[in-house]
């Protein structure tokens, strides 16, 4: 393929990927940063799409490694230890289960869960962890409301099932 006809297939999922950076990020400017990021990424990376395989496919998992790099730079740059701090008799009384290193491990896992989910029903159950509203999702996503439940339901139901053992 060459750059030209390349660039046009680009452009052809430019909507597509503002609604996956949406769904990734549910912030419109975030959004729009991380669509330039796999932009560029895509571009300098032109050469490494192999022709007759899924362009969109390849562009969306370009965007999905890039917000999940953001998002481990991200916590690595406020994670600071403190060398006054005995970390070895730790104030545990107001700690959340998810700052332990067992409710870390556990968070991991359900953030793995998550992202395990199909589009489908994965795109709805994260925006409404982010705070959206059915009727916002359902707005957002141009999908009736009672979809927007169900596909919220059967994603809660799927990730019961999946970390079943974590419960225990």
């Amino acid at each position: 393929m060459n750059a030209s006809q390349f660039h046009k297939k680009l452009l052809s999922v430019q909507e597509n990927m503002m609604n996956f950076a949406l769904s990734l990020t549910a912030n419109q400017e975030d959004a729009r940063d991380l669509m330039q990021d796999t932009t560029l990424k895509v571009l300098d990376n032109q050469e490494k799409y192999v022709d007759n395989t899924n362009f969109k496919g390849w562009v969306m998992t370009v965007m999905r490694n890039i917000f999940i790099n953001n998002y481990h730079k991200v916590l690595r740059t406020q994670t600071v230890v403190d060398p006054n701090v005995d970390l070895y008799n730790l104030d545990r009384e107001n700690e959340s289960p998810f700052e332990t290193p067992d409710g870390a491990c556990q968070l991991q896992d359900i953030t793995r869960a998550i992202t395990r989910l199909n589009d489908e029903v994965r795109i709805p159950f994260t925006l409404s962890l982010n705070g959206y509203k059915y009727n916002e999702i359902a707005e957002r996503l141009g999908i009736p409301l009672g979809t927007v439940k169900s596909r919220i339901y059967l994603a809660r139901q799927e990730l019961q099932k999946n970390l079943r053992d974590l419960r225990s």
